[in-house]
């Protein structure tokens, strides 16, 4: 059953329009979507003029592993294996299987409410308590509360089976299965689709960013990456390091403590020079309440575009963070105009509820979940898969 459900997930996510040449992997939206948007508005044919930041610095460098030496009379070394990551099937099943095991006594927690005999003003109370606790947020749990109560008041049901599937179609409808989740990962033109990822200090960007090279490699999407986190003594290392091993180049500096933007415009220009489909530019993790390090954010973006639109911004969250997520969430969005949500940690201590509380406070929608520490544990977000998960039995 799982699996059906899945399949239809992803078809149903799948772009209607012809498949792009490289991958039609689910979730990935087409740079070229005809779909008006002031972030990917760029005039048809137009030759942008690059220009370098000024920065007195020496250029960055792409890491690429180094070709073998083959003395006279030796063999060539076989071409390196680089691995193959998980195809996005397996992959979602996978995920939503972990996501029903850590999540599922939310959803349960309801079902035996909403399944009793007599559903009193005490029970209605017990409801609201169980979806602030989820971390549902005030405004949008008044809101479920108040269509439920209509809901049953006018169908009268406490058959388990019908009470799950109402309960479900609320919280689909909540999770708001008409966003758009699908990531820009198709060149536009002369240029690849640029993404920025962003977050504060310890949500795990820089793993995000390789695991997310991973997913588009999967669906045979070429990738540069750039470590623009260049504050962080180990963060280029660690980036090259996950791009190695999917065959991704890394564009990195030298220098410790490097113009993040000089690297993030270098990843840029060494993307359209390779022809790539995607650059992912990771960026040093900021404290939301640090106002330079937020200026500093902006600059990057800007120095992109001096020569490529930037088409995505996700912004990293760590689940387990609840309602402090969304204060971080409005700050990153007043500077750097974010474009998806990456939730990493949705496994464990994470409520489910918090899903619904930033879409709401944001309007843009959570596209990538995390639910663990291997490779390839990220996946695209679905309304419809999650909130199954929740009430899977």
């Amino acid at each position: 059953m799982a699996a059906l459900l899945l399949g239809g997930v992803l078809v149903g996510l799948l772009d209607r329009r012809p498949a792009p040449p490289k991958g039609s992997y689910q979730g990935v939206r087409d740079a070229d979507d005809p779909r008006p948007s002031p972030r990917h508005a760029v005039p048809s044919g137009s030759t942008a003029v690059l220009e370098r930041p000024e920065v007195d610095e020496a250029p960055a460098v792409v890491a690429e592993p180094e070709p073998a030496v083959v003395e006279e009379g030796e063999t060539a070394p076989a071409k390196p294996e680089y691995e193959r990551p998980e195809a996005a099937g397996s992959r979602l099943a996978r995920l939503r299987a972990r996501l029903l095991k850590s999540n599922n006594v939310f959803g349960k927690g309801l079902l035996a409410l909403l399944s009793q005999d007599r559903i009193d003003d005490d029970v209605w109370d017990e409801i609201e308590e169980t979806l602030l606790m989820a971390d549902l947020g005030t405004e949008p749990t008044l809101e479920l509360v108040d269509r439920l109560k209509a809901r049953v008041t006018v169908e009268g049901t406490r058959d388990p089976e019908q009470v799950r599937t109402l309960l479900r179609e609320e919280l689909v409808a909540m999770v708001d299965p008409s966003m758009d989740r699908r990531l820009a990962a198709t060149r536009r033109g002369d240029r690849p689709a640029v993404t920025m990822v962003v977050g504060v200090n310890g949500v795990g960007k820089t793993t995000t960013v390789g695991k997310l090279a991973r997913v588009l490699v999967a669906e045979d999407r070429t990738v540069v990456l750039g470590a623009a986190d260049t504050f962080r003594a180990a963060a280029a290392e660690q980036l090259a390091t996950w791009g190695a091993r999917v065959g991704v180049e890394t564009v990195r500096s030298e220098k410790e403590g490097a113009d993040p933007a000089s690297v993030a415009f270098e990843a840029v220009e060494h993307g359209i020079a390779e022809g790539v489909d995607v650059v992912l530019v990771d960026t040093a993790g900021r404290l939301q309440n640090k106002a330079n390090l937020m200026d500093e954010l902006g600059k990057i973006k800007r120095v992109i575009e001096k020569q490529a639109e930037v088409d995505e911004v996700l912004l990293v969250l760590d689940a387990t963070t609840g309602q402090n997520g969304l204060t971080q969430a409005k700050v990153f969005a007043e500077v750097v105009d974010v474009t998806g949500i990456v939730l990493t940690k949705l496994d464990g201590t994470a409520k489910g509820g918090i899903v619904i509380a930033i879409q709401r406070q944001l309007g843009v929608p959570v596209k990538l979940i995390g639910l663990g520490e291997g490779p390839d544990d990220l996946a695209p977000f679905t309304a419809e898969g999650f909130v199954d998960a929740l009430l899977a039995d």
